[in-house]
């Protein structure tokens, strides 16, 4: 796990140039650091040590005529196989690392040497001769890559903070991602918050050349169902598939733990990868906290846990940091618990296993089991549930028994679902508050997806868009950002080209029988460890964001900011002030009525804007360490 940064371009004294990108990023790679400058092009590297610790396996690497410079960031779980084959083909390695693969695959195969690869990566490799640049992300999204071409430039990094090192690039805040960040609690597209920057999407790969550049899909899921066998087999072939998978996951020479919540993910990894240690982090909340529950599984199965509770004032304090380290405001509260608990993981360990993925694959999500209820009211024509669910709307009061159900139904999958978020603002909500209004519009973004699974019943629809949005934009980017701003390297086997092939043949019983979610993925999972926590019923990461909020402490921190200049730039603050007064006052704290991710969701866009736009170039935190 490492990260790179570098450019394409005329610039003056271009080598001190890519040194201070690097530096943006050391964080992501402490134990050394490499670069490759010639006329047209430079390209960067930091390197945190996994595979082949020597010295020897610093990049940039090189072909064997040094005509092809890499920069990689991540893990090819299958090079093993990838080396022997290229060296039965001619090639010469002169190190033992995974990332040699890429490079001599690359001088095999071409562009198809993205169909062979088995983990997660983002890379570039310079031609030397062409001048020619190409770049590739991984299936999924797991590792970061974001571009920009601006000021006859092109940049590219893991993180978007090296850019704003570069003379030549232009910092300027992307208004038009506020609105739909506003109802995903992220920017769901390929645009950022910076003007000009965008993020390469999952698998995908680029070719630079001439100024231009053309991208390429390489991989797309297709979810067929078409499974044959029977439950048994099904749940046999899932637990095959997932020790193969962790056991490739688990190849490093530095030691591998585990994060470990009290849910099935994470316990079935750690029971599967038999690690020595495994890490959780929970709150002083009573229910807010799953550390007894993770620490009770852990002793079951003889392996040790290290635990922390997080304080509230040690949250709070964390949050511009976080922000500064996340690159772009993710609303989701559990990022900063992910950053407390990969710091916990940093003491002992490199490298730790974590259950991402799960749920879009086998169908985990509560919200999955919708489509499999109701089905009698469903079958009322659509004309009269639209008109039902427009009168709830707006003539029933919030919080109304009866009311979101009737929202709901009355619209169709596509118009009322987009991402696994609930309690964010609706478009309308977000219009409202906005002073601009928003931009592009929720479907704008969902109906390309959909219009992908046409075909498809309603539970692998929802798969389908949460695999390219809340997984990619939500999901990994948290757990890739958190991980690395530790020097951590975080590996999600569940999210594998061979899971994944398994996972797309499952037909829809043998992932969601309503109220049961993941039922293939639990069946494999009992087979290992002890039902209670296979059959536990997803909780996500609890976090008591709407009792803080009620505190004097935590409300003024918020008020003092929706009171500030910087958001009325952005917002009618009238509104946001009446939100949180009443939220504290207790007028909207029932399950239907809960503003406080909406609260949330604002305060911590704004806590992002102050760092990266309100101060000038935010200071990376271990500048001002012990001053």
């Amino acid at each position: 796990m490492c990260g790179f940064a570098g450019f394409v371009g005329k610039v003056e004294d271009r080598e001190t140039v890519l040194v201070n990108m690097m530096d943006t990023i050391i964080h992501r790679g402490p134990d050394s650091a490499g670069k490759y400058v010639d006329e047209d092009a430079a390209l960067g590297f930091r390197r945190l040590s996994i595979i082949d610790l020597s010295s020897v396996g610093d990049q940039p690497l090189y072909n064997e005529d040094k005509s092809m410079v890499l920069v990689f960031n991540g893990e090819i779980y299958n090079y093993q196989e990838l080396r022997k084959e290229l060296i039965e083909a001619g090639h010469v390695f002169v190190s033992n690392t995974d990332s040699e693969t890429l490079i001599h695959g690359y001088e095999q195969w071409g562009e198809k040497l993205v169909d062979r690869l088995r983990g997660m990566y983002a890379f570039v490799i310079w031609d030397t001769k062409k001048k020619r640049l190409f770049g590739a992300r991984d299936i999924f999204g797991i590792k970061p890559f974001y571009y920009a071409q601006m000021n006859q430039t092109f940049l590219f990094a893991s993180e978007i903070k090296a850019f704003m090192e570069h003379p030549k690039f232009d910092k300027i805040f992307n208004e038009d991602a506020l609105g739909n960040y506003l109802s995903f609690q992220f920017v769901p597209t390929n645009e950022t918050f910076f003007k000009g920057v965008f993020c390469l999407q999952p698998g995908h790969y680029f070719i630079y050349e001439d100024g231009k550049m053309e991208i390429s899909r390489y991989f797309e899921p297709n979810f067929t169902g078409k499974y044959e066998k029977t439950f048994d087999e099904a749940a046999a072939e899932v637990e095959k598939v997932m020790k193969e998978s962790v056991e490739k996951h688990k190849i490093s020479d530095v030691e591998v733990a585990s994060y470990l919540s009290s849910g099935v993910d994470s316990s079935y990894l750690t029971y599967l990868g038999q690690v020595d240690h495994t890490f959780t982090v929970g709150f002083d909340e009573g229910e807010y906290s799953e550390i007894q529950d993770a620490k009770d599984f852990a002793e079951s199965i003889h392996m040790k846990n290290d635990a922390k509770v997080i304080t509230p004032d040690e949250y709070w304090d964390s949050l511009s940091d976080i922000q500064y380290y996340m690159d772009e405001p993710v609303a989701d509260p559990a990022a900063v618990a992910l950053y407390f608990l990969s710091k916990e993981a940093e003491k002992k360990v490199k490298v730790v296993l974590s259950g991402e993925g799960s749920d879009e694959l086998f169908g985990g999500y509560n919200i999955y089991c919708e489509p499999l209820e109701h089905t009698a009211f469903n079958k009322i024509p659509m004309p009269i549930r639209r008109f039902m669910g427009k009168f709830a709307e707006y003539c029933l009061p919030r919080g109304m028994k009866g009311r979101g159900f009737l929202m709901r139904h009355g619209k169709t999958l596509e118009e009322r679902y987009f991402a696994n978020a609930t309690n964010i603002f609706t478009e309308r909500e977000a219009a409202k508050i906005l002073k601009k209004g928003c931009r592009p519009g929720i479907q704008d973004v969902t109906k390309p997806l959909y219009n992908r699974v046409k075909d498809k019943d309603a539970v692998t629809k929802m798969q389908y868009v949460d695999l390219h949005l809340w997984l990619v934009h939500d999901i990994l980017m948290k757990g890739d950002k958190m991980g690395m701003a530790n020097s951590l390297e975080v590996r999600v086997p569940f999210l594998d080209r061979n899971v994944l092939e398994l996972a797309e043949s499952l037909p829809l019983q043998y992932k969601v029988q309503a109220p049961r979610t993941k039922v293939a993925l639990r069946a494999a999972a009992e087979r290992s460890i002890r039902n209670k926590t296979a059959e536990k019923k997803k909780l996500g990461f609890p976090i008591p964001i709407r009792v803080w909020l009620k505190e004097e402490k935590y409300y003024n921190r918020v008020r003092a900011m929706f009171a500030s200049s910087m958001a009325k730039k952005f917002f009618n603050t009238d509104l946001l002030m009446k939100m949180l007064e009443d939220h504290r006052d207790g007028k909207n704290t029932n399950e239907k009525t809960d503003d406080s991710r909406k609260i949330w969701t604002v305060y911590i866009f704004l806590v992002w804007y102050d760092r990266f736009f309100e101060h000038g170039k935010p200071v990376h935190p271990s500048m001002t360490a012990g001053k």
